[in-house]
């Protein structure tokens, strides 16, 4: 959908962890020509319209608000917390956030590709629901009424991220 797929979670990931019976973990990636950085994919990702409504939602809601300026801090590594999530691991091609609940996690990495057609970046996106200390899975709401929407939403956020990268390039390149 979108050109974006569902994939497995790459081993020796900083998602990978999450990888367990227990907890709910998805994967998405997408490619885009040429060499895109994390800290790039990072403050587009957290810069795109559909996420900007997230930002406005946490703020309403549970009183996180953010900027688009604290997301560049995010992206550039000068700043471990954005929103309502904080840099639980990063590395030169990835990052791993997690919420202030400590329920879930979100993921953003990015993998450059050299195909004969000159250079591609696969952008990533993953996430992981961390069940509640004490409980054998994950609740039945999560499971039944959220499960979709949270697809569907995953496939969007990283769609939106890819499309604003690609209108990046495209205005550098004019």
């Amino acid at each position: 959908m979108f050109s974006v797929e569902k994939c497995s979670i790459p081993a020796s990931t900083l998602l990978a962890k999450y990888s367990m019976d227990d907890t709910y973990t998805d994967c998405y990636t997408a490619e885009i020509p040429g060499r895109i950085s994390l800290t790039r994919f990072i403050f587009a990702f957290y810069t795109t319209l559909l996420f900007k409504l997230e930002r406005l939602i946490l703020k309403l809601v549970v009183a996180k608000p953010s900027l688009d300026s604290q997301a560049r801090q995010l992206a550039d590594g000068a700043s471990e917390r954005f929103a309502a999530w904080h840099v639980e691991g990063r590395s030169a091609n990835e990052i791993l956030m997690c919420d202030f609940r400590g329920r879930t996690r979100s993921w953003l990495m990015v993998a450059h590709v050299c195909p004969v057609s000159g250079a591609r970046t696969r952008l990533y996106f993953g996430s992981a629901v961390v069940p509640i200390r004490g409980a054998k899975s994950l609740e039945f709401g999560f499971q039944t009424l959220l499960l979709g929407f949270h697809q569907i939403y995953s496939v969007l956020l990283l769609y939106f991220a890819k499309s604003r990268l690609k209108r990046l390039i495209k205005k550098e390149n004019a």
